[in-house]
């Protein structure tokens, strides 16, 4: 995939740079004093980074590299460039990616060795037919342009290929692949183009911390006081080896992952792949920059052998290199991006596992989200701090070991992965419900997803279609809506903020009045620009005293954001995360106050303790005892649905926080949140009821009406109480009035689906309201 053409340009590109720099590590240039943002890592992704901040118009950006750009990863990457992502928002960094590609070299001067075959993943069991209609689902409501084609036509772009096994493909016409050193060479020239430093050799050695949040860089070559640091050290592509010489559709084989055509390089089997264990315990050498590891051709035979199968004329062919390099990952695959919470002004861009395809779109988020002071859109999946203190290195290695062997498999909705758990975070019943239940992991924890009981198909059985927890489930949401039940819900995020200024902080991050003490209420916490940052439970406790609750995800995300508040504000406040130090136990169902009340002297009518009020009060009893009687009516996890969405914040609120919006407080976002009234909504956020077979919809489906797309699915779920699945999804406003239809797809199938006036349910005041009216009748 290498363009020689485009290499000697940019290495005679290099050579006339040369002056610039010393020999034996001595820069030729003077090193800056000061800087905004200083980028660490001279792969493609920092150098993406440091060009999207100064083409930004960011003054003093300064890059700084140990060895030599393209050192470590970049150089030696496969430079695969994909438009396909199954996640939904990283399809947009990888769009991005590919529109900037197209475009660098008449920007820069600077070839890049774009090429644009397209590539086709085959399916070749019927669950992979199923995992690829499920991804086109998740794509038609995107601008990627992406197709299932039938054998014939993948005959016709790859002639090569055994069609023996061959039932669909995946066809992204627009993919293909990037020389990674020519493309890090064009970004460098665009950096300085606009007006950024790149400076090395210029190893790092130190990095203090300064009183006002500010960094003092600390290099050989003397020190830089940085606004902001991002590391970026550790980006990485997974090694390829590179020889067929026809441009041909890449195709990506789903029974083992081969990627053929212009290269050949597989994804091991787990058990096979090899962790460095050295850098584990001792780091990553000094002096390792463009070095590769002894090749071990064993341990990809048995997909060479399958690669030959489909590919035949490859037996034939000869292996005139194999490339044996240094990749990253993440426990769960996906990169560290954003700034990160406890270390003020401290920000990351590393664990790539893709980060050719990832370098534009990365350098293009970051650089939004550091010059306008919020993201462009939600990526908290990428978020650095959905690690904390449990993300031990034994748990590490085994998930690097298991992430790497997903390459391999089904991607699964309401997916486990198992290596590496439980780790320390296990709530006060995990012991009692770990062998009744099915476990799944949020955020660390362990937290049941469904119960079993003796005779029910238990085991995790993953599937996109109903599999063996929906009928226990259905059995669980019964126990709660006609008795009662206790939700494990101890991996909610717990802060607690008090002090003098702490209504005045709490005023300013939430669009909402805040609750009276003793009282509870649902607050958002908006960005500049009137998006939801995070939906939090806020409780005042005690006067000036705030329990704030969030989802286990968000736990440091929130932190995050509160803490720099009161850095940037001055409020004399303490913040505590006292996540690992509260469990909690959510008892639901109608029944609930009557097992309470027998756990307690306290009243716990419905006069007397209110809906969304709190109190604190003794359980009677041995807590133990008292969770086993409650436990006798189970509940779960996946229960529990409609999770926020912040990309659409601004349409979903509306006129929903109007009421806010009269306040005199001054909350982030209300600026933003006025002028979107003012000027209208052009969609909303509608509740659809759907009848479908064996499927129900998640989220991120599409929906259709009059043979278009018009919008996406947010979250969806099945309705055990009305026995049908449910959903939401933003429409045009001329399509959410009550009785429209339109049609959700679920794996290629459309199922029509009708706007609703909701809820189908009733809360318990709203219950009680109309009880209390029939009794008065």
């Amino acid at each position: 995939n290498f363009d020689p053409n485009s290499r000697r340009t940019s290495r005679n590109y290099i050579r006339s740079r040369k002056s610039e720099y010393g020999s034996a590590g001595v820069l030729a240039k003077r090193l800056k004093d000061s800087a905004e943002t200083v980028v660490i890592g001279g792969g493609c992704v920092g150098v993406s980074l440091a060009y999207h901040l100064a083409k930004a118009g960011q003054k003093d950006v300064v890059l700084l590299e140990k060895s030599e750009l393209t050192a470590g990863s970049t150089w030696h990457a496969a430079g695969l460039t994909t438009y396909y992502h199954p996640g939904i928002n990283l399809k947009k960094i990888h769009y991005y990616s590919i529109k900037l590609f197209e475009q660098l070299e008449a920007e820069t001067g600077q070839a890049v060795g774009f090429h644009q075959p397209g590539s086709i993943r085959l399916a070749s069991t019927p669950v992979r037919v199923d995992e690829l209609k499920y991804q086109m689902t998740r794509t038609h409501w995107h601008p990627t342009p992406q197709f299932l084609i039938g054998p014939e036509k993948i005959q016709q772009l790859f002639p090569l290929l055994n069609m023996d096994k061959v039932l669909t493909g995946l066809y992204n016409p627009g993919d293909g692949h990037i020389d990674p050193y020519s493309l890090t060479m064009a970004l460098a020239a665009g950096a300085r183009m606009y007006g950024a430093q790149i400076y090395y050799p210029a190893s790092v050695t130190g990095l203090t911390p300064t009183a006002d949040g500010r960094w003092d860089v600390q290099t050989p070559h003397g020190t830089i006081r940085a606004n902001r640091i991002v590391n970026a050290t550790g980006s990485a592509t997974p090694t390829r080896q590179t020889t067929p010489p026809h441009d041909r559709p890449h195709l990506f084989v789903s029974f083992s992952f081969c990627l053929l055509g212009l290269l050949f390089g597989p994804y091991e089997k787990e058990e096979k792949m090899k962790l460095q264990d050295s850098w584990i315990r001792d780091g990553v050498p000094p002096g390792f920059g463009k070095e590769l590891f002894e090749s071990d051709l064993d341990r990809i035979m048995d997909h060479v052998e399958r690669a030959i199968e489909m590919v035949p004329v490859l037996k034939n062919a000869d292996i005139i290199n194999i490339v044996s390099g240094p990749i990253t990952y993440t426990p769960d695959l996906l990169p560290m991006i954003g700034p990160h919470q406890g270390a003020r002004n401290y920000w990351t861009a590393i664990g790539f596992g893709y980060g050719i395809i990832h370098s534009g779109g990365v350098g293009k988020f970051l650089s939004d989200w550091i010059v306008s002071g919020e993201p462009p859109y939600d990526l908290i999946e990428c978020d650095p701090n959905r690690y904390a203190h449990w993300t031990s290195v034994p748990y590490l290695c085994a998930k690097a070991r298991e992430s790497y062997g997903f390459n391999n498999v089904v991607g699964y909705p309401k997916e486990e992965r198992f290596a590496g758990r439980p780790t320390n975070r296990v709530s006060g019943v995990y012991e009692l419900l770990k062998d009744r239940c099915s476990m799944g992991f949020h955020a660390g924890w362990e937290q049941p997803h469904y119960f079993h009981k003796p005779g029910d198909d238990s085991g995790y059985k993953p599937s996109f279609r109903r599999t063996n927890w929906f009928g226990p489930v259905g059995r669980e949401c019964k126990l709660v809506m006609e008795g009662v039940g206790v939700i494990d819900l101890s991996p909610f995020g717990k802060i607690i903020v008090k002090g003098e200024d702490s209504h005045r902080l709490l005023d300013r991050l939430f669009a909402n009045t805040l609750p009276k003490v003793g009282q509870t209420n649902i607050s958002h916490m908006l960005t500049p620009r009137g998006r939801v940052y995070a939906e939090v439970t806020v409780t005042q406790t005690a006067p000036g005293e705030f329990l704030l609750i969030t989802g286990s995800g968000s736990e440091l995300h929130d932190l995050r954001w509160i803490e720099r508040e009161v850095c940037d504000g001055g409020y004399a406040v303490s913040v505590c995360n006292v996540t690992d130090e509260l469990g909690v136990l959510g008892v639901a169902g109608p029944k609930s106050r009557a097992v309470l009340q027998k756990l307690t002297d306290e009243d716990m009518s419905d006069t007397a303790f209110r809906f969304l009020h709190c109190r604190s009060m003794q359980l009677a009893g041995v807590p133990l005892r008292a969770i086993r009687i409650s436990y006798t009516g189970d509940a779960d996890r996946y229960t529990l649905v409609m999770p926020i969405d912040r990309t659409h914040a601004d349409e979903r609120l509306g006129l929903e926080l109007s009421l806010s919006l009269w306040q005199p407080a001054e909350f982030i976002g209300k600026q933003a949140l006025l002028e979107i009234k003012a000027q209208g909504l052009s969609r909303r956020l509608a509740f659809l009821t759907l009848h479908t077979d064996d499927i129900d919809p998640e989220g991120n489906e599409s929906v259709w009406h009059d043979g278009e797309v018009v919008g996406n699915t947010t979250s969806g779920s099945y309705s055990y109480s009305t026995q049908q699945s449910l959903a939401f999804s933003y429409l045009p406003l001329h399509l959410t009035h009550a009785g429209q239809t339109v049609e959700v797809e679920l794996l290629g199938q459309k199922y029509l689906a009708t706007v609703t006036p909701e809820p189908l349910v009733l809360t318990e005041p709203a219950r009680t309201r109309l009880q209390k009216k029939q009794r008065s009748v």
